[in-house]
């Protein structure tokens, strides 16, 4: 092994009622090397070291934005979270990507944390409902029954509306198999 890059995906409920979805990437090399910028970097000390907060409410709706960049390769990376505060507003879910890329794509942001942003709306998906139902059932309350699909619900063959784990987990929006 030469390279190792290592993301993780944390979510939090805070005591406001928000909820805090982090992520942290960190990229190393097994051996010594050369950045023409810095210099020499050693074996394990981190050429990436990024990590991203975002702040988003029940609905999935972001209202904060931090991002920490402690370990970049170029010195003029420091300048890629300046745009991130135009996600501000922004809904975790259908048509996220296409959000980050018009806001912060191409040379208006950073490879690296657009590519930890995708993830972040499946880390709140995640976190959000389950923390909800489990507060919930804590609390003696009944589960809410869906009145529609769930976002993950048709987008993965596990999950296809004609198929056993819809049926089993959500048999209102199960669909029987066409015979075609």
């Amino acid at each position: 092994m030469s390279h190792t890059r290592t993301v993780v995906y944390s979510g939090f409920e805070r005591e406001d009622g928000m909820w805090d979805i982090e992520a942290a990437l960190t990229d190393v090399k097994t051996y010594n090397f050369v950045i023409p910028s810095q210099g020499p970097r050693e074996a394990g000390q981190p050429i990436h070291g990024l990590n991203i907060r975002l702040t988003v409410d029940d609905q999935f709706i972001i209202h904060e934005v931090f991002t920490d960049m402690a370990h970049i390769p170029h010195p003029e990376c420091d300048q890629a979270p300046q745009g991130m505060h135009l996600l501000i507003g922004c809904k975790l879910g259908s048509g996220w990507r296409k959000a980050i890329d018009a806001r912060i794509g191409g040379t208006a942001g950073c490879t690296h944390l657009r590519e930890m942003l995708f993830n972040m709306a499946t880390a709140a998906y995640q976190t959000i409902p389950s923390a909800r139902q489990f507060r919930n059932q804590q609390a003696g309350l009944p589960d809410e029954v869906p009145t529609t699909p769930p976002p993950h619900v048709g987008k993965c063959m596990s999950w296809a509306l004609d198929g056993a784990v819809v049926q089993r987990h959500y048999p209102m929006f199960y669909q029987k198999p066409s015979d075609a």
